[in-house]
């Protein structure tokens, strides 16, 4: 089985959009959608490291998740986690245990924000109303990078670090289902979920 592995490309397919976009039906009757994703590098050969990547359903404004708070910290000139999926409407924290001055900002369309300046101790924080994918940056050490995904609808899972994933309570019906690994997407793959029992799905994202 092969792992997938971080990559720092660009998405291929327009997924800021498609994470609200399509025919999600607004209840969930308790089907599963289960898979594998396997990123390949650029030559097809095999992965070289592990990271984890994100599956949705693309839907209509299905009912989202309760909003979260969550952390990002600073951490040895990283962010930690580099990776999180929240509900639209969520705030995640970004608290700075570096002894040293950062300062984390992004300017993707779907949440822009500056923080400025600030020391080890002090921990800012962002709340994210629109679906969509938002890369941070820190303005002082430019090798920093994370990833924030935001969804307006529950249907998303977050795989393990071998590409496993699965996502719970999807209405029976038909759907096209995205696979994203550190800025990388999969075409969206067309679906039939059975009314009952579970249906598998596997990606493989160069």
């Amino acid at each position: 089985m092969l792992k997938i592995r971080r990559s720092f490309g660009i998405w291929i397919v327009p997924v800021a959009l498609a994470l609200s976009a399509g025919k999600v039906p607004l209840l969930a009757q308790g089907v599963t959608v289960t898979g594998q994703v396997t990123l390949l590098d650029k030559g097809g050969g095999p992965p070289s490291d592990v990271g984890q990547a994100v599956v949705w359903l693309t839907g209509d404004q299905a009912p989202a998740g309760t909003p979260a708070t969550v952390e990002i910290a600073t951490e040895d000139k990283q962010f930690v986690p580099r990776l999180i999926v929240v509900p639209r409407g969520s705030t995640v924290a970004f608290p700075n245990h570096d002894p040293f001055n950062h300062n984390v900002f992004s300017v993707s369309p779907e949440g822009p924000f500056d923080l400025g300046l600030y020391g080890r101790g002090t921990a800012k924080s962002v709340r994210f109303d629109r679906p969509g994918i938002v890369r941070v940056f820190c303005d002082i050490h430019s090798h920093m990078n994370a990833f924030i995904l935001v969804f307006s609808h529950p249907f998303f899972a977050v795989s393990d670090t071998e590409g496993r994933y699965q996502i719970d309570n999807v209405p029976p019906g038909r759907y096209n289902v995205i696979a994203w690994n550190e800025g990388v997407a999969s075409d969206p793959k067309p679906v039939d979920v059975p009314d009952g029992g579970a249906t598998e799905l596997d990606f493989t994202v160069r």
